[in-house]
């Protein structure tokens, strides 16, 4: 039995991810916003005791925090970590610390909440599974318009928060940690709901061909399961096998550049330089 910590996991993959690693007999905690859900939800599994709920509100860098105080004071160890939570915005909109949001919740929530949790994951050798997509590759990262205040784009928003999720991935893997990065695929799920009358046409006619929720999570379920050589550490999976990102996502120099931004965002939005460390 393994103790795996999972962000959004009360819908689409997170959910379904969640529900296949419960089955197999697995301690989960839930990591999420909205905890009334996430209760009624598990109300409906049997021995629900396996399942803990801490609130956390990736979109709010305070509450992050506090999921990971929480997380720390509660368990002594953690096998599994997976930042599965996500969103897309077709308008421009701005977490509480006023980053955009697509960055904010696909991104910078994970990174402090890992940062937080440094050394509890360092020695429980914990597994860091990083939910991307192929959508990483419309990613061009702008350090100079990075919350994208002028010329935003949902495609610009999301594929390069998802580039920032394999970045990270193996930022985390040169600083010691096992991390995996992942695309679920196209999944038949809520995820086109923000999207505008248009949008959400073009994704209703491509239903037919998308994958299931449960299928979707099959590459997360796989990561969190099975211990893989160690020559894969940081690599990035499709279908539950190894694939090639696009160049900028190996880019050592951008990926030391998003950690360091990152850093600093922390710095400067929890008004706590003394938490900001050159890990």
């Amino acid at each position: 039995m393994k103790k795996i910590a999972i962000t959004g996991a009360t819908s689409g993959i997170g959910l379904e991810t969640a529900k296949a690693l419960y089955e197999k007999g697995n301690e989960l905690i839930f990591l999420v916003r909205n905890i009334k859900k996430a209760e009624g939800l598990i109300k409906e599994w049997s021995g629900e005791d396996r399942v803990e709920i801490i609130e956390c509100d990736l979109a709010n860098l305070q509450s992050v925090r506090n999921a990971a105080r929480q997380l720390l004071t509660t368990y002594t160890e953690l096998d599994v970590l997976i930042n599965n939570a996500g969103g897309t915005f077709e308008e421009r909109k701005e977490s509480k610390e006023g980053l955009e949001l697509h960055f904010a919740i696909n991104h910078m929530g994970h990174f402090l909440l890992v940062i937080e949790l440094y050394s509890f994951l360092q020695k429980s050798n914990t597994k860091i599974i990083n939910v991307s997509s192929e959508a990483h590759r419309a990613g061009k990262l702008d350090f100079n318009n990075l919350q994208l205040t002028h010329n935003y784009s949902v495609t610009k928003g999301y594929g390069n928060a998802k580039l920032c999720n394999i970045l990270f991935t193996k930022s985390l893997a040169k600083r010691g940690f096992t991390s995996y990065a992942l695309h679920p695929g196209i999944i038949d799920s809520g995820f086109g709901d923000n999207l505008s009358t248009p949008f959400k046409l073009l994704w209703k006619l491509g239903k037919p061909f998308m994958k299931s929720a449960r299928e979707g999570a099959s590459t997360s379920i796989y990561l969190a399961q099975n211990e893989l050589p160690k020559a894969l550490n940081g690599s990035y999976f499709k279908n539950k096998k190894p694939t090639h990102s696009s160049s900028d996502s190996k880019n050592e120099a951008l990926q030391e550049k998003l950690w360091k931004y990152s850093e600093e965002i922390i710095a400067e939005k929890l008004n706590s330089n003394s938490n900001s460390k050159d890990f």
